[in-house]
């Protein structure tokens, strides 16, 4: 094929895809007359098309397969995201797809042009949202306006919306991406970020985001992290390196009370090391600390004491004998310097987890784990590390801290879930909690669950929850029927 219809069936597909620019086209042998003047002109003003040094293009001359597979690379690299559409997309595959050796021959490296067209598929439409929305009918034993009991069930909230969230992305270009999500019970964008790309593999995010590493090695299924799954507003950055990842943060509390440490102003900085030795095993090794104003006092203090810095250490292992069936562990150690005769001032934490996936029993799947606290062992995360419907197992929450360790001294969680098939799915959870202080009955908390996927998108579940002395208190129970509405889109 002539070059100049070569060029044309190969890359013009992107030119108009491109950003506009003045036709002008710089050589010599192709007059403005030409059929395909405009076309050359605009793949030569976006540096897709260069010509010989005497100013010549010889558009007669056969297009060879290297000099197709250059100008594709190069197409690629210019193309605006915003104006290709779905049909673009796939007749770039099909061309890198058929130039892979030419295009390695010229040190093009595919990797990366997958994942140029990987952004441009994801970028397509401009902005991207998504976004969910939970309803909740609950009904407790306790539901008088006088007395609604543990789980709060009084007749004006009896119906609720429990959560609703709007995404928001835009790709402003190869390197930068803006996120933002709108939600929460003041209809306020609760985080809103950029993830940059920078040299040497590293990866930034910029703004309030949120950042959750006890999830990422999960350490924990529906209840919570104890530290790490909160908002943030600062700079994270992670570098990956051949057998894992480092990450590491700085942030400040917001002003705005998004994060529930904003009554106590503070740095807090954060670094962590993720180790996969092999499919078998990982190890994490993680490390925070929040240094406090000087002139900040707070709850957890004696009278005119002042808060001290607080130090949070622990490592993670897991143990994957096989892809269904896993060990892991965590030891958790801290310093919360809360002054004198206020409890271990160095209290740890151990936890222990076995998970099995439902491929390995068959039947069921299983999660067992045993927590330990020190006296004093107090949590980052509002609520504690169990999601219990509602009901304040882990004690109350004091400045956004829950300081478990003073009620209870070790902890058992156990929960089962049963796939029956693509719509129909049950579980059941149990936790018990050992009182520190003696001569108390245990805390026990368990559900019995039933879900239904009416679509892929939409899905109904129906949980019985109760509770048997909450928070050390004997005889402070309660029980609660709770069909919930889920939609994510």
């Amino acid at each position: 094929m002539k070059k100049i219809l070569a060029l044309v069936a190969v890359v013009a597909l992107v030119a108009f895809a491109a950003p506009a620019f003045a036709n002008v086209n710089p050589f010599m042998d192709v007059p403005m007359n030409h059929w395909a003047y405009d076309a050359i002109g605009q793949l030569a003003a976006r540096g897709v098309l260069s010509g010989y040094p005497d100013g010549t293009y010889k558009g007669n001359q056969p297009m060879t397969r290297y000099e197709a597979a250059s100008a594709v690379a190069r197409a690629l690299a210019v193309v605006d995201m915003t104006k290709a559409s779905k049909q673009d997309v796939e007749m770039l595959k099909r061309l890198v797809v058929e130039f892979k050796d030419e295009l390695d021959a010229l040190g093009v490296k595919v990797d990366k042009i997958d994942s140029r067209l990987a952004v441009i598929e994801e970028r397509l439409g401009g902005w991207k949202l998504w976004g969910e929305f939970r309803f909740d009918a609950k009904f407790g034993s306790n539901d008088d306006v006088n007395d609604p009991g543990l789980y709060g069930n009084t007749g004006a909230n009896r119906f609720q919306i429990s959560r609703y969230r709007i995404w928001m992305r835009k790709f402003i270009d190869d390197k930068v991406t803006f996120t933002a999500r709108l939600g929460g019970a003041n209809n306020t964008f609760e985080r809103y970020y950029l993830d940059v790309k920078f040299p040497w593999d590293i990866t930034g995010t910029i703004g309030l985001s949120l950042h959750d590493w006890e999830g990422d090695d999960g350490l924990y299924i529906d209840n919570d992290a104890m530290f790490t799954d909160r908002t943030y507003r600062g700079f994270y950055f992670n570098k990956p390196f051949a057998m894992g990842n480092f990450a590491f943060y700085v942030s400040r509390p917001d002003e705005n009370g998004i994060d529930p440490q904003a009554t106590n102003e503070h740095f807090e900085i954060g670094a962590r090391a993720k180790f996969n030795f092999n499919e078998q095993l990982w190890l994490s090794l993680n490390g925070m600390m929040r240094m406090y104003d000087s002139n900040v006092l707070t709850s957890l203090t004696p009278a005119g004491v002042a808060k001290e810095d607080e130090h949070i250490y622990w490592g993670a292992v897991g143990i994957n004998f096989t892809p269904s069936i896993a060990l892991k562990a965590a030891y958790y150690g801290q310093e919360v310097q809360v002054g004198d005769n206020v409890g271990t001032e160095s209290p740890n934490s151990f936890q222990a987890i076995i998970d099995v996936k439902q491929e390995a029993l068959k039947f069921t799947s299983l999660w067992a784990e045993y927590r330990s606290f020190d006296d004093n062992f107090t949590t980052w995360v509002d609520g504690g590390p169990w999601d219990n419907y509602g009901a304040a197992v882990t004690g109350p929450v004091v400045n956004g801290m829950v300081n478990i360790g003073s009620l209870y001294d070790s902890a058992i969680f156990i929960k089962l879930n049963q796939k029956w098939n693509d719509q129909w799915s049950t579980f059941q959870r149990y936790l018990v909690a050992n009182p520190r202080a003696g001569g108390l009955d245990d805390t026990t908390n368990w559900t019995f669950g039933v879900k239904y996927n009416y679509t892929p998108a939409l899905s109904f579940e129906l949980a019985y929850d109760n509770i048997e002395n909450a928070g050390t208190v004997v005889n402070d129970d309660d029980s609660l029927i709770r069909l919930r509405t889920y939609v994510a889109f």
